[in-house]
């Protein structure tokens, strides 16, 4: 899925931090959502304005997000891990 579309960053919302194009529902708290326990179907009928395309979008962005060697270096060398 290409998320660039519904994933937007813009610095005087949400502080500039990503959120779902078109809201102030930021990647991160959909993220909370779903480790709190809802599932794709709960978020949806709580924020009718959300699409399933959206939810989709959530995972890609994080998924490319993650790919990213200096990340992935970062978050490891932060947690004293050698590989």
């Amino acid at each position: 899925m290409d998320w660039q579309d519904r994933i937007v960053t813009t610095p005087e919302t949400l502080f500039g931090r990503p959120r779902i194009a078109g809201t102030r529902i930021g990647v991160d708290f959909v993220l909370d959502l779903m480790a709190s326990g809802w599932s794709n179907q709960r978020i949806l009928d709580e924020y009718p304005h959300l699409r399933p395309e959206d939810l989709q979008a959530v995972f890609a962005f994080v998924r490319d997000c993650l790919k990213e060697e200096d990340f992935v270096l970062k978050a490891k060398a932060a947690e004293g891990m050698t590989d």
